[in-house]
């Protein structure tokens, strides 16, 4: 799990964890779930006193130079609508992202769900060279820039829009940990983390 939360919202990249020359990293939380299966707004639920998005968006302010937040107006870092429009799962989330880092000289995008309150400290070395993605929760995930086409050709395209079926299409490799990391989709899922958390 993360290390105790830091007060700074934006911190510095961390610079050992990267082989070579430090790239351009976009943070990407994706928050355009409805929470369908937690009873109310995940996003708000709390772990340790700090809110499921703040903590989501801290762990992506240590490895990428900027964080924003994709699917919601309101949040403790810049907003992006889904794209091409709401309802479109977590690939309308990473394609908003993907716009951006194409636009503002990006090399990739680090996504996380909202609710990914546990995050390896060495993700990005685990996840470079992108593409690649946790295989047991898709949405964490090192996408490159030139993935743009390939997604917004799915987002388009007629069919299901699964983040496999992204991942298929771009070659991305599919990373597996022996310690999953938490997924809360209820609020039974959270209570347990903090159970296991001694919280």
């Amino acid at each position: 799990c993360l290390a105790p939360f830091p007060n700074t919202a934006q911190a510095e990249p961390v610079e050992a964890q990267a082989q070579g020359p430090q790239k351009m990293i976009l943070g990407c939380v994706l928050a355009g779930g409805l929470s369908t299966r937690f009873g109310s707004d995940k996003a708000l639920a709390e772990l340790d006193g700090h809110t499921l998005i703040a903590r989501a968006v801290d762990a992506l302010s240590g490895w990428c130079e900027y964080v924003v937040v994709a699917g919601r107006e309101l949040a403790p870092a810049p907003t992006l609508p889904d794209w091409p429009r709401p309802g479109m799962g977590p690939l309308a989330g990473i394609a908003a992202a993907l716009h951006l880092s194409r636009d503002e000289g990006y090399e990739a995008v680090l996504t996380c769900g909202v609710d990914s309150a546990c995050l390896p400290d060495d993700l990005p070395v685990l996840l470079a060279p992108a593409p690649a993605y946790l295989a047991d929760q898709p949405v964490i995930g090192l996408w490159p820039a030139s993935a743009i086409e390939a997604i917004e050709a799915i987002l388009t395209g007629e069919g299901r829009h699964s983040m496999r079926q992204f991942a298929e299409a771009i070659g991305a490799r599919q990373v597996r940990l022996v310690a999953k990391p938490a997924n809360i989709n209820t609020p039974a899922d959270l209570a347990e983390l903090e159970k296991r958390r001694g919280l």
